[in-house]
């Protein structure tokens, strides 16, 4: 199987029988690699001081005076996250364990360090798969998305690449993909695996292609890693008036329209025209689902905001289906 995404330090963690993924010095060092805590030459002693003393001794306790005497106001607020999320990291047996205790808990972690985290979990759960569809949608779960209509076919691009690749005011403002950016098809799919880390391909989610489908697969995967329930999804490819019994918003966007379609309120014409897609979520063991849902569908909401953006929550589902008793993992 063709290897992908090797900028989420997959390759540095080990695995338990389960499968589950385990926290390993390695990968704690590549942490402490990324620029943002990478003391520059102007950095004071005590950050020098405990960046090497932690490349040397990666789990080593920090103290707050430790933190505290570094000079610098960013830096020292970076290093005050980062210990923060390590020590939580090391608090839990395996890296899902501390994914889904941070989502139920709560837990104020930066968004970086989340997207870093769902893509590694990701990379795991994926691990077996050689479907490009399937991985360029599972970009959508951890790497913000801005959409287009083009030739008419919504296209999803990489947000980052958005902002860097459009060539001339003329595209920005018809919305034309992007030069470098080329869109996922049958014929340059076994490209993907050598440009994975680029993130410069873009994906087609108008409805009955492919894209809808490989994201319903990838969310598939997600529950069934993370909460050990198996379900089937399945995009609504017409959903009309949708009776909402329960729903799960998979953004922010989307669980506002959510919010407004259970309450009863109608959508305006710009709120329709946000709605990606909907999918119909069933679990393959009713015995799950809370009592007074069984037998009803379990809807999954996709919009992109009106500037056309969207950052997908994937820990909404961890927190949002109606199941009996959530699985737990440590």
């Amino acid at each position: 199987m063709k290897d992908f995404w090797l900028g989420s330090g997959h390759h540095l963690l080990d695995r338990n029988a389960d499968g589950k993924l385990v926290l390993t010095d390695e990968f704690l060092k590549a942490y402490l690699a990324r620029p943002e805590l990478t003391p520059p030459p102007e950095a004071c002693a005590d950050e020098r001081t405990l960046y090497q003393s932690l490349f040397e001794e990666p789990r080593r306790a920090v103290s707050g005076p430790e933190i505290a005497a570094i000079a610098d106001d960013d830096a020292r607020e970076n290093w005050r996250h980062m210990i923060d999320f390590r020590d939580f990291l090391l608090s839990h047996s395996t890296v899902e364990g501390a994914y889904v205790a941070m989502v139920r808990d709560g837990r104020r972690t930066p968004p970086l360090f989340l997207d870093q985290l769902v893509q590694v979990i990701l990379r795991n759960a994926l691990d077996d798969v050689g479907d490009a569809y399937m991985l360029r949608a599972a970009e959508m779960l951890f790497r913000p998305q801005r959409l287009t209509l083009h030739d008419g076919s919504l296209l999803a691009a990489d947000e980052e690449h958005v902002g860097s690749a459009f060539a001339s005011p003329l595209a920005a403002m018809l919305g034309l993909p992007l030069d470098g950016v080329g869109v996922l098809n049958d014929d340059n799919a076994q490209n993907y695996f050598e440009r994975s880390d680029r993130f410069d391909m873009a994906l087609d989610l108008s409805g009955g292609r492919r894209g809808l489908a490989a994201l319903a697969a990838v969310l598939e995967r997600w529950i069934k890693h993370l909460l050990a329930a198996e379900v089937s999804i399945e995009p609504v490819i017409e959903p009309g008036d949708v009776a909402l019994s329960w729903y799960v918003g998979l953004d922010a966007e989307a669980t506002r329209i959510g919010d407004a379609l259970w309450r009863g309120g109608a959508l305006g014409a710009n709120e329709r025209a946000g709605i990606l897609a909907f999918f119909r979520l069933s679990f393959a063991d009713p015995g799950l689902v809370i009592a007074r849902l069984a037998g009803e569908p379990v809807y999954l909401i996709l919009a992109m905001t009106a500037e056309r953006t969207l950052r997908m929550k994937p820990q909404n589902l961890l927190t949002g289906l109606p199941v009996r008793q959530m699985a737990s993992i440590s």
